[in-house]
C-alpha cells in the first residue's frame, strides 16, 4: 500500500514537470535563439569597439580593456533577458541584489586600487607624459619607461626605478622637460662692487656663445639681479636645444668653466662672503684695541 503511494507520488510529480517543461519547450526554445544569437552579436560590438577606442587611443592594454568591458556587458544583458524568457524573474531579482551588495563591498575594499586604475584610464586619455619623456613628479625625476593602467615607472638618473601609483600621478603636478624638446637654465654668478657691468655683461655673453648645444632659437641673456652681501649677484640664462639630462647638465659645466676662464682673464674678480670678526668685552674694545703682552 504505501510503496503504491510512493509510486502514484512520484508519476504525478514526473507528470507535472513534464507537463510544465512541455508548456516551457517554446520558452527554452526562444532562450536557446537568444543565446546563440546574443553571443554572435556580442562578439561583433567587441570588434567594433575595438576599432573605434584605437582611433581614440593607442593604449593597447586600455583598449583591449574597454573592448571586454562592453563585450561582457552586453553578455551579461543577454543572460538576463534569457533568464526572463524562462519566467526566471526571481532569480534576475536576487542575482541583481547580490551583485549590488558585492559590488559595494568590492569598492571599499579595493578602493586604493579602483583610484589608480581609474587615474591610469585617465592619464591614457589625456596624455600628459608618454614613455620616453623626462618628467618630475613629485620628489622624483627621470624618464618614462612605463605606463600601465595601475602605475607609471620612471628611472631616474641616479639609476633608480621608481614605480609611482597612478593615483599619485594623476593627482600631483607633472613637470614634463620633453614636450617642447628644449630646456633653459639660470646659472647665478656674483662679480665685484668695483665691477664695470655693461662690461661684466659683454665678457658673459661672448664667453657662452660658443657652446655648440645652446639652441640657436633663443638669445642668451644676462640680468643683473641684486646687490648681495659681497657682490653684485646676476643670472644668465640660456636654453639647450635638447631635453636630455646628460647634454643638460654638460652645458652648465661647460658654461661654469667658460665663464671663470673669461673672468680671470678680464680680471673680473668673483668675490667671496667677506665676514668680520668683532670680539669686543666690556666697554666696546674691539680686537685691534686689545693690548698684546710678550711675555719672554
Amino acid at each position: 500500500m504505501n510503496l503504491d503511494k510512493i509510486t502514484n507520488l512520484i508519476t504525478d510529480k514526473l507528470s507535472t514537470w513534464a507537463e510544465a517543461l512541455i508548456k516551457l519547450l517554446p520558452n527554452i526554445v526562444m532562450a536557446a535563439v537568444v543565446m546563440v544569437i546574443g553571443f554572435y552579436i556580442a562578439k561583433f560590438i567587441r570588434k567594433i569597439t575595438t576599432k573605434l577606442i584605437s582611433k581614440i587611443s593607442h593604449n593597447v592594454t586600455l583598449n583591449n580593456l574597454f573592448s571586454s568591458v562592453v563585450y561582457f556587458s552586453f553578455i551579461g544583458i543577454v543572460l538576463f533577458t534569457v533568464l526572463t524568457i524562462l519566467n526566471l524573474d526571481k532569480a534576475v531579482t536576487s542575482i541583481l541584489a547580490g551583485a549590488g551588495i558585492l559590488g559595494l563591498a568590492l569598492a571599499f575594499a579595493f578602493q586604493d586600487i579602483a583610484a589608480n586604475f581609474m587615474s591610469g584610464i585617465f592619464i591614457s586619455f589625456r596624455k600628459p607624459l608618454k614613455v620616453g619623456d623626462i618628467v618630475q613628479i613629485k620628489d622624483y625625476m627621470g624618464k618614462v619607461k612605463e605606463i600601465n593602467l595601475r602605475d607609471t615607472i620612471v628611472e631616474t638618473f641616479q639609476g633608480k626605478t621608481v614605480i609611482i601609483p597612478n593615483k599619485e600621478v594623476f593627482q600631483n603636478p607633472i613637470e614634463n622637460y620633453t614636450i617642447l624638446q628644449k630646456r633653459r637654465f639660470d646659472l647665478n654668478v656674483g662679480v665685484s662692487y668695483g665691477e664695470d657691468l655693461e662690461r661684466v655683461r659683454e665678457i658673459t655673453l661672448k664667453a657662452v656663445s660658443g657652446i655648440e648645444e645652446l639652441s640657436k632659437d633663443d638669445q642668451v641673456n644676462v640680468f643683473f639681479m641684486e646687490f648681495g652681501d659681497s657682490s653684485i649677484n646676476l643670472t644668465v640664462t640660456m636654453w639647450v636645444n635638447t631635453p636630455e639630462q646628460f647634454i643638460y647638465n654638460k652645458v652648465r659645466s661647460e658654461a661654469i668653466l667658460k665663464i671663470k676662464k673669461a673672468y680671470d682673464a678680464n680680471d673680473i674678480m668673483i668675490p667671496f662672503p667677506i665676514r668680520t670678526l668683532d670680539f669686543g668685552i666690556k666697554g666696546g674694545t674691539t680686537l685691534n684695541q686689545m693690548p698684546i703682552n710678550i711675555e719672554k
